[in-house]
């Protein structure tokens, strides 16, 4: 079988970073995003790879979810730690302070913070999990952020994200419309698809920043996990 090279990772804007955005339209355009993750994988992709995860740690365990957006990944996630037995406690963090009002309930404790420097002490968090978040970095931004979850997590560093096609991209374009997203959502949908990452790429990043090769892998809807246990 004849495969064909990725495509390089583009520089695309995505609307909702400018720091100017209203709080109403973040609200709206990141319900969205919560919506796209329940449809096509993202939610999913996360609670999979906590799911394999959660067993390992005990009965009682934290959890920072680090660009927490909705919270609707903290939500699903104490779901499933009650079904199995774990009694997870969850904070989420996110840089948008209408987010952080407009979603206490969605976490036990929600945080305004930037994912490239994290108010929390090291090894102070069983797990620490980022979702559909490092694409918003380049390279070496990324690498920052992902130093920052090692530093903070005790037990195991869990990322999801895109991985990078023009078949998802054009995908969400499409479904957007019948799921009356809104424009900002659908532009952003479209260049973070195309910010995403190879599997190579996002273990590189890794490595980089921790000293430590991730366990990397496919999830369906065009997803990637990274999760590995924290170096020093």
């Amino acid at each position: 079988m004849i495969s064909l090279p990725a495509m390089p990772r583009l520089r695309g804007v995505e609307l909702l970073d400018d720091p100017a955005v209203s709080g109403e339209l973040m609200i709206r355009s990141m319900s969205d995003v919560a919506r796209a993750n329940a449809l096509f994988g993202g939610r999913r992709a996360a609670i999979e790879e906590l799911r394999l995860v959660l067993p390992t740690i005990g009965t009682k365990a934290s959890m920072l979810d680090v660009g927490t957006g909705r919270g609707d990944i903290p939500a699903a996630a104490r779901i499933v730690a009650k079904d199995i037995g774990v009694d997870l406690w969850t904070v989420g963090l996110d840089l948008s302070l209408p987010l952080v009002k407009e979603n206490r309930g969605s976490n036990d404790v929600v945080a305004l913070g930037d994912a490239i420097r994290l108010p929390f002490s090291d090894k102070s968090i069983d797990v620490v999990m980022s979702s559909q978040m490092l694409h918003h970095f380049q390279f070496e931004d990324a690498v920052k952020v992902v130093v920052e979850l090692n530093r903070v997590a005790r037990k195991k560093v869990i990322v999801s994200d895109l991985r990078r096609s023009v078949f998802a991209a054009a995908g969400i374009w499409a479904a957007s419309f019948p799921l009356g997203f809104h424009p900002v959502s659908r532009h952003d949908g479209v260049v973070s698809v195309m910010r995403g990452f190879t599997p190579n790429e996002l273990t590189e990043i890794v490595k980089a920043a921790a000293g430590i090769e991730p366990v990397v892998r496919h999830r369906l809807g065009f997803r990637l996990t990274a999760s590995w246990t924290p170096g020093a």
